[in-house]
């Protein structure tokens, strides 16, 4: 089984992952895949995250209640290049 990734974010944990729903999130929301994401792509990659955290936490039943707007503002680069390496780790 795979290693289920977490965030804080104002003192809460959300679960952090991909899921099919996260993928699914993000074409919606871009109307791009996720492959399509370059590495240099900052904003596009906090999209995909959020998009993450949402799938994630309904996965697991936990509530989320920030916007997109808010959780870029919650998250910081170091917290986006800590997830994308562990989530790279997972991959390879």
């Amino acid at each position: 089984m795979k290693k289920r990734v977490s965030m804080t974010i104002n003192g809460a944990a959300y679960p952090c992952y991909p899921t099919m729903g996260a993928m699914l999130r993000y074409k919606d929301l871009t109307g791009k895949e996720v492959t399509e994401i370059k590495g240099g792509e900052l904003s596009e990659l906090c999209k995909y995250l959020w998009c993450c955290v949402v799938s994630a936490s309904k996965r697991e039943g936990k509530e989320f209640p920030l916007t997109l707007e808010d959780f870029a503002d919650n998250v910081d680069l170091d917290m986006l290049r800590d997830w994308q390496a562990s989530i790279t780790a997972e991959t390879e």
